[in-house]
């Protein structure tokens, strides 16, 4: 897996209905497990930040998943809401407001209480000019205001029909006031985290490991249902960038969950010490799943003919590329979204490899060999332009695939140059939109999706998620149609239209859609289940 982006919210739409209380937590995994351990993980990269208003990757929300809670959390095995920070909800008969009523005891971990103001300042900062939050903001603009009304509860109050509303409410990241109020120091936080979670930050070594330690204080700590989660005593995690080094790692315990790509799975995780000090899972479930892509940079001239687009597509032999690297195990992608999703449209077709098939667009595009010298040229704003064009990426383990990419397109007369950066650097070209071509991944994200995050033009702004500058005035009704559509239903031909329309316009080259979730872990790592039904569910796993 390409293991780079994870912009996209874990939330799901919550159907509209009238009630008084959550409901009632579904008990998971083993109550009976042992409390205390370590943990060791490995985050691939070290995050830019894990500041939790202004981060943006990965990295930094596998981090703040351990220690920054919501206002109501999802079950593993039934995706429902369940109560966290707030204890109860009641939704107006209208559904266009959603009162949540905080639980007792909550406190953050510098030892202050929660409080009202807490979750209304974690609201109002999405918004504030002050701090960088593009990312998030197509989610709650359909969010009019946050009200106190008591010492316990909140009222947000929606403006617009929106089909999230209810869910990104719910699953609001509540943010201590106190520490992120004076935005100029608050955007600075780096290297600080201080949330409600079942785990504190308790050292960063910078370049080297975050280590986490368990909150006895933590509010869940108490409740039955919640009383087989969160079993280790530290969390370590590693910023191991190298696929090898990462593995070897697990191998010897010092790392005890890894995510295995299928070459791994398949030909090196073999031996005398599998199944015995380390073991290896394949295993399915119905999670949304991420999935890779290079993004084209659309501001630039050569990438704003579709057809050029296609072409490069054509150039990439995914096929062979998934025999060869991902042992047969995933399928060639064919939309901005996974296969695997309701709104995926069944009626797209991949990109086939057709070196011709692409000579001949590019042909069509005004691209030729005019000097004979091998790379194909063309006038651009009256200047004769060679196609040489750079890609880069972050991960060691996709510059295989870019080398493949590279000598075929070779062959065409095209120019790549394939580059692998430190992940800081990686971000900060794609926050400036100096590059050309971006080989990544998004994030798993949601299984009722909204992708106006990265499609809509509205996103294609300073830090937003639609970093190429796609801008399709077609997709861009389409997504806000499917955003009013409370009948998930209704809204399926929407968003599947909207994927047939980006599919053909190419903005990326969509490369795999993974079938299966690999991961070892060493032996002494324990675990009820190799997945739920929705998520393979660490927070339930313990140590002997």
């Amino acid at each position: 897996m390409l293991k780079t982006f994870g912009f996209v919210l874990s939330f799901t739409f919550f159907a509209f209905s009238v009630s008084v209380q959550a409901a009632a937590p579904v008990v998971l995994g083993n109550s009976k497990a042992p409390k205390g351990g370590t943990l060791i993980l490995n985050l691939s990269s070290e995050p830019t930040t894990i500041n939790p208003i202004t981060s943006t990757d990965l990295p930094a929300q596998q981090v703040q998943s351990f220690i920054v809670e919501s206002l109501m959390d999802r079950n593993a095995d039934t995706y429902e809401f369940e109560p966290a920070i707030a204890e109860s909800y009641k939704i107006s008969d209208d559904g266009k407001v959603f009162t949540f009523k905080l639980r007792d005891g909550v406190t953050w971990h510098d030892g202050k209480p929660v409080t009202v103001e807490d979750v209304k300042f974690s609201f109002d900062v999405i918004f504030s000019d002050k701090y960088t939050t593009a990312h998030m903001r197509p989610y709650y603009e359909g969010i009019e205001k946050v009200e106190i009304v008591d010492a316990k509860t909140v009222k947000f109050t929606t403006k617009d029909k929106y089909f999230k509303n209810f869910e990104v409410a719910a699953g609001l990241s509540v943010w201590p006031k106190h520490i992120y109020e004076d935005a100029e120091k608050g955007k600075n936080l780096n290297r600080e985290l201080i949330g409600t979670g079942p785990y504190k930050l308790e050292k960063y070594e910078k370049g080297k490991r975050i280590v986490l330690k368990r909150n006895e204080k933590w509010w869940g700590a108490s409740l039955p249902a919640l009383k087989s989660q969160h079993n280790f005593g530290e969390i370590v995690m590693r910023f191991v960038t190298e696929n090898n080094v990462a593995f070897e790692m697990l191998k010897k315990g010092d790392i005890d969950y890894e995510e295995l790509t299928p070459e791994y799975y398949t030909e090196k995780a073999v031996g005398p010490e599998w199944g015995k000090k380390v073991l290896k899972v394949k295993t399915v479930n119905k999670g949304p799943k991420p999935y890779g892509f290079i993004g084209w940079n659309l501001t630039r001239p050569i990438f704003q003919d579709k057809k050029v687009r296609i072409a490069l597509t054509h150039l990439v032999n995914r096929r062979l590329m998934i025999q060869k690297f991902r042992y047969g195990m995933a399928d060639p992608a064919t939309g901005p979204w996974h296969l695997a999703s309701d709104y995926a449209s069944k009626k797209v077709k991949p990109i086939e490899f057709d070196p011709k098939k692409a000579l001949a667009l590019l042909k069509e595009a005004g691209w030729e060999d005019t000097d004979k010298d091998g790379v194909l040229d063309k006038v651009i704003d009256g200047k004769k332009t060679r196609f040489e064009i750079s890609v880069y990426t972050a991960n060691p383990d996709a510059l295989k695939y870019l080398t493949v990419f590279k000598e075929d397109a070779k062959q065409a007369g095209i120019v790549i140059d394939t580059k692998q950066l430190e992940w800081n650097s990686f971000v900060k070209l794609l926050d400036e939109r100096k590059f050309d071509g971006m080989m990544l991944s998004w994030g798993a994200g949601s299984v009722d999706l909204d992708p106006k995050q990265i499609w809509h033009s509205a996103s294609a702004v300073e830090k937003g998620s639609n970093f190429i500058g796609y801008k399709n005035p077609e997709v861009d009704k389409l997504i806000d149609e499917a955003r009013v559509t409370m009948d998930k239903k209704k809204r399926i031909p929407i968003l599947q239209k909207v994927y047939e329309v980006i599919a053909a316009d190419a903005p990326y080259t969509f490369l795999f859609n993974d079938k299966n979730t690999l991961y070892g872990h060493t032996a002494k790592t324990k675990k009820p289940v190799d997945t739920f039904k929705y998520a393979v569910g660490t927070a339930y796993w313990w140590t002997e």
